[in-house]
């Protein structure tokens, strides 16, 4: 193969603020492949391409109706065979080399590509350029509110990987500042890109971490979901808006500001333990204005966000001496509703209740949705305010 296809630019760059620029290109079986460069990143314009021989991407999964609840379960057999937790040496999220064909072809320093066995999509309820058409796509809303024992659709949408850092271990929460917000501006032109795509209605931005926790890969990295329907945490949280009013967040916000289970606040965002907490260690993040998503944050809440985060994040490893499994949930509007009354927050949990003990979700929190908490809420806040005092960036 000659130099030039081995090494070709990615298509024109875009900046992005913070001085991040992105460059786009296309892995070999017709994915698409984003790499957001830190500002001053050492990293030259070029990137490598994808030489690999892939296989057929997996046809778009089915969802299929549980009346009992109204909830859309999706099938997708393709991602049974996921990679178990590899070596460095067989890192799929690290920088391709010549003993590993990785995903990502190119150095980076955050790269952002579509799941290769996705829950959602390749498919779209309306093709677009690259993207294969789908047999039985939901129509809307109100096609999918619609019961009937034995309905189907196409699990359309987008599924991407986030990966954080090219090393091969790591979280979020190991990140510089000027990483982590590079990571932030990914999110949200993600989250602006994917609310675009059609039949996309709500985004939703995450990091798994730890292997308690159920990550298959020790490689610093999150991801994010495009859903062809509101979830139902969305659904509910919008039907109980509607029973306690449109100011709900503002007054929460307010309540959980006057009391002693604040954790962290900044001159934009405040990061307390919730009043009535289902985990061990439950964390919520909330900007102090309305913002419905990521793309909804100004520069200077962004700018502030990176080194919150961390703080927090690092305060979270600091309560024990080894590193907390957690689930950071960055849960956004949905594309078309609720934008004016839903506020974007960060909801980190952690099954942890002590060094050597987790809280397993057993008959009554999984059969019926009826929670305890062992730790008190006030309690956490403590725990966690002093871990978190003592982290220096």
């Amino acid at each position: 193969m000659d130099t030039a296809r081995q090494h070709a630019p990615t298509d024109a760059p875009v900046t992005l603020g913070a001085g991040v620029v992105r460059r786009s290109a296309r892995l070999a079986d017709g994915r698409e492949l984003l790499y957001y460069d830190d500002p001053g990143t050492t990293l030259g314009p070029e990137r490598a391409v994808d030489a690999r021989v892939l296989e057929a991407r997996p046809q778009t999964a089915t969802m299929r109706l549980d009346v009992l609840t109204g909830d859309w379960i999706t099938v997708a057999a393709a991602r049974q065979h996921r990679v178990m937790l590899p070596g460095a040496d067989a890192d799929p999220l690290a920088p391709q080399s010549p003993d590993n064909p990785s995903e990502v072809p190119s150095r980076y320093d955050v790269a952002v590509f579509e799941n290769r066995a996705p829950a959602f999509g390749p498919a779209l309820r309306e093709p677009v350029e690259g993207t294969p058409p789908a047999d039985d796509p939901p129509t809307g809303l109100e096609d999918l509110d619609e019961l009937g024992l034995g309905r189907t659709r196409t699990s359309v949408g987008r599924c991407e990987v986030v990966c954080f850092s090219p090393e091969h271990e790591g979280s979020f929460g190991t990140q510089t500042v000027t990483r982590a917000r590079t990571v932030i501006e990914a999110w949200a032109d993600r989250t602006a890109a994917l609310s675009a795509l059609p039949g996309v209605e709500q985004v939703f931005p995450f990091e798994n971490r730890g292997e308690a926790i159920g990550v298959t890969l020790p490689h610093p990295h999150g991801q994010i979901y495009a859903y062809p329907y509101i979830t139902p945490r969305t659904t509910r949280l919008l039907e109980r808006i509607a029973h306690a009013g449109r100011d709900l967040f503002a007054r929460v916000l307010a309540f959980e500001q006057a009391s002693e289970r604040v954790v962290l606040r900044g001159e934009h965002w405040t990061a307390f333990v919730p009043f009535a907490a289902h985990w061990p260690i439950e964390v919520h993040l909330m900007p102090h204005r309305h913002a419905a998503d990521l793309t909804e944050l100004a520069d200077d809440e962004r700018d502030e966000l990176a080194p919150l985060y961390l703080r927090l994040l690092r305060g979270v490893d600091a309560l024990y001496g080894t590193p907390t499994p957690y689930i950071a949930a960055w849960h956004q509007a949905p594309v078309h509703v609720g934008r004016d009354v839903v506020r974007l927050r960060l909801e980190l949990t952690s099954p942890r209740r002590a060094a050597d003990k987790l809280k397993y979700l057993a008959g009554s929190e999984s059969a019926m949705w009826a929670w305890t908490v062992e730790v008190p809420p006030e309690e956490a806040a403590v725990r966690l305010r002093e871990a978190v005092e003592g982290v220096i960036l």
